[in-house]
C-alpha cells in the first residue's frame, strides 16, 4: 500500500465546501448529467452530510430513512427538500449502509 497517496478527504471538503476529515467516511458520485454528490458519515454522529452540485452545494443531513419515494408523484425521489434520481438514490443508500455502523446504536 502507497502511504504517499493524496488524501481524498481535503479534495472533496475543497469541492463541496463542507467539513469533511480523514475521520469521515466519504463517498463521491458523478451523475449522467455532470453534477456531483459528496457523502460525509463521521464516527458518533446521527446523521450523515449530503451536498450536491446541482443545489448549490448545500448540505442535507441524511440517515437510514431520509430517502422518500413519492408515489403520488409518479415515484419522485427525494432526500430532505432535494430531488434526486435513481442513480443517485443507489448510490445514496450504498453510502447509508455502508457507514451504518458509524452511527450511534447502529454498529
Amino acid at each position: 500500500m502507497n502511504d504517499n497517496r493524496p488524501a481524498i478527504e481535503p479534495l472533496l471538503a475543497r469541492l463541496c465546501g463542507g467539513a469533511i476529515t480523514g475521520k469521515d467516511y466519504v463517498g463521491y458520485f458523478l451523475n449522467e448529467h455532470g453534477e456531483e454528490l459528496v457523502f460525509a458519515q463521521r464516527r458518533g454522529d446521527k446523521t450523515a452530510r449530503l451536498w450536491h452540485s446541482d443545489a448549490d452545494w448545500e448540505m442535507f443531513r441524511v440517515g437510514d430513512h431520509s430517502i422518500r419515494v413519492d408515489g403520488a408523484m409518479d415515484g419522485m425521489i427525494t432526500v430532505d427538500d432535494l430531488i434526486i434520481d435513481r442513480p443517485e438514490a443507489t448510490w445514496l443508500s450504498s453510502c447509508l449502509a455502508a457507514s451504518r455502523h458509524l452511527r450511534p446504536g447502529r454498529g
